[in-house]
């Protein structure tokens, strides 16, 4: 990473999951992308918000240090966003957030630098949109947004707005649980480590070569007893199929086979979700993003089903918690207020 010649935006991004540090260049190139994952107890579900804090607190100063190791003059910044709130809605809060807030503050303060809040919930989408922006907002400036992750389970109207962030509109979601609390609650019980996604994931592929010998079905790993869903209109429902899940786990299911149910359960209530969405809304562009976006059964099964709509989706590595998506935010809102770009995404 170059030295002192040269501006940066830094993205601090602090969720009940990760620490994230992100830094762009003056160009929008990511230039860093890190991270810390909170340290949870073997067999806990999460952490109390003040533990959260506290590790975010530890965690910030170390990734910053990372940040600039190979800078040998450090860093010249021009902005510095954060994540103040979960989503764009003035009751949003959780304390976590006040590290990277309060970090980002006193960072800007020191530096003579502008310091520019966002939401989790704005960082993921433009995290998302590092590959797709032009694509998605340059034709049609609204599209669909499905938030899919432990702590965020909606259906949004997303819109550019003039300056930074997005303007949403909650068209539906989940009326309980989250799609990743569903997976935690089940994966922590089923003895896979917190969180539990990817790693739930990655049991359910060993009941596909686990399938490929068996006698039966249409294709491998198919699933003679689907969970339940439970969707209305754009309202999802997943305590239900959780419950039933957990009955199974209870009767001694076989666990690779219990994982790709869920897996199943999940793919099949975002679809019906989707299809009631695309129908209500008109929008036949849709982005994905938040960590449940990010497993790939999920991401085959929707492209498969859904071919005549436009689904996209952030890498992998940019749907689960992340700096970027704030640093390209502030960098964005920078560009526009100094340089006097007009810009579609």
């Amino acid at each position: 990473m170059g030295g002192a010649d040269h501006g940066f935006f830094l993205g601090l991004d602090t969720s009940c999951y990760t620490t994230s540090v992100g830094i762009v260049n003056e160009q929008g190139m990511v230039v860093k992308d890190l991270r810390r994952i909170l340290q949870v107890k073997s067999g806990e579900r999460g952490l109390r918000q003040s533990e959260a804090l506290f590790q975010h607190v530890k965690n910030i100063p170390q990734l910053l240090a990372e940040a600039v190791a190979d800078t040998g003059d450090g860093l010249k910044l021009k902005a510095i966003g954060y994540s103040g709130r979960p989503r764009p809605r003035e009751e949003s809060y959780l304390p976590v957030f006040l590290a990277g807030e309060n970090f980002g503050k006193a960072l800007a303060y020191s530096a003579g630098v502008p310091a520019y809040p966002f939401t989790h919930q704005e960082g993921h989408i433009r995290a998302a949109l590092v590959d797709t922006a032009l694509r998605l907002t340059t034709k049609n400036k609204r599209f669909l947004g499905f938030h899919l992750s432990g702590g965020t389970t909606e259906v949004l109207l997303v819109e550019k707005a003039g300056q930074g962030g997005y303007h949403l509109q909650i068209l539906g979601g989940t009326t309980d649980l989250h799609a990743g609390q569903m997976l935690d609650r089940l994966g922590v019980a089923m003895g896979l480590p917190f969180p539990a996604g990817r790693h739930l994931e990655e049991l359910a592929k060993e009941s596909l070569r686990q399938a490929e010998g068996r006698v039966g079905g249409t294709e491998p790993g198919v699933i003679v007893d689907p969970l339940p869903i439970s969707v209305q209109d754009l309202s999802l429902s997943l305590s239900g199929p959780t419950s039933a899940a957990f009955r199974r786990l209870e009767a001694g299911a076989h666990l690779p086979d219990l994982a790709w149910a869920i897996q199943d359960c999940l793919l099949r209530s975002v679809a019906a979700l989707l299809k009631n969405a695309v129908r209500k809304s008109g929008c036949r562009q849709i982005l994905f993003f938040g960590g449940v976006a990010s497993n790939s059964y999920l991401r085959q099964g929707l492209i498969s089903s859904f071919p005549q709509l436009e689904l996209y989706f952030a890498r992998p590595e940019l749907s689960t918690d992340n700096g970027v998506g704030i640093a390209l935010l502030a960098w964005e809102y920078w560009r526009d207020a100094h340089a006097g770009y007009n810009v579609d995404y």
